[in-house]
């Protein structure tokens, strides 16, 4: 018999029934776990682990870019952005470097920051 992980029925549950600014909320907050977990299996020198949870923020990184609405300015300079953090995880794969890894989670953290931001500006201006 399979057992059921009930933490994930949460989580399922809350994606399932999640906005999209909260869908994009919790990316965020996924890409930054998963830098963490990346960045320590590099200082245990666990490379597998390390490859695999920096692939998981490219996943997410990858994931942002193509849902861009390219038909804003703001899109193109998001887009450059995630094409470097894109860029700074392959090499921080690439050479195991925590410092890198380090880098993209502070601007993954002043994304989501700004996108917590703008959804509370959004409640504010258009209440549910």
């Amino acid at each position: 018999m399979i057992a059921v992980n009930p933490y994930n029925k949460v989580m399922e549950s809350n994606i399932m029934s999640a906005s999209g600014d909260e869908l994009t909320l919790m990316l965020y907050e996924g890409a930054i776990k998963f830098c963490n977990l990346a960045i320590s299996s590099v200082e245990k020198h666990e490379t597998e682990k390390a490859h695999n949870y920096i692939i998981r923020v490219q996943d997410i990184i990858r994931e942002f870019q193509i849902t861009l609405d390219l038909q804003y300015d703001l899109s193109a300079d998001m887009d450059s952005l995630y094409d470097y953090m894109y860029r700074r995880l392959v090499e921080a794969n690439f050479n195991k470097d925590a410092e890198i890894l380090n880098e993209v989670r502070e601007l993954l953290r002043s994304f989501r920051d700004t996108w917590k931001e703008a959804m509370k500006i959004a409640r504010q201006q258009y209440p549910a």
